[in-house]
């Protein structure tokens, strides 16, 4: 497993960006899929994207496709969600997740879990 501390919330207006990122710590890192979610009406939680070891596959929601963008730094040991075109809807606590499948991780089973980060988006 890894540890997993995300940060770069705030508040921000409609229409604005925000990136988050999510520091991971652990010499496994670089083989790991790293995910985002954050909490939906009537789930657990929602997944928003991910991306697999190398960078190399991406996956989005369709809620946040052609907004969001999911990257990685594998040298820093980090994984960004560059957030633009924020909707007020996209205000939650944002989770950052990591497991060895990209497949464990979009079902929202992955092993390691951070702690989250808040981002509102005011109207």
């Amino acid at each position: 497993q890894v540890q997993l501390v995300e940060s770069g919330g705030g508040l921000v207006q409609a229409g604005g960006s925000l990136r988050l990122s999510c520091a991971c710590s652990g010499r496994t890192f670089s083989s790991y899929a790293v995910g985002w979610f954050r909490p939906a009406p009537g789930k657990e939680r929602e997944f928003v994207a991910a991306i697999n070891w190398s960078g190399g596959v991406t996956r989005y929601a369709d809620s946040v496709k052609d907004r969001f963008t999911i990257s990685r730094d594998n040298a820093k040991n980090t994984v960004y969600l560059q957030m633009n075109g924020l909707k007020p809807e996209d205000t939650a606590v944002y989770y950052c997740a990591a497991d060895p499948s990209i497949a464990t991780v979009m079902v929202g089973r992955a092993g390691s879990w951070g702690r989250g980060t808040q981002v509102t988006v005011s109207s």
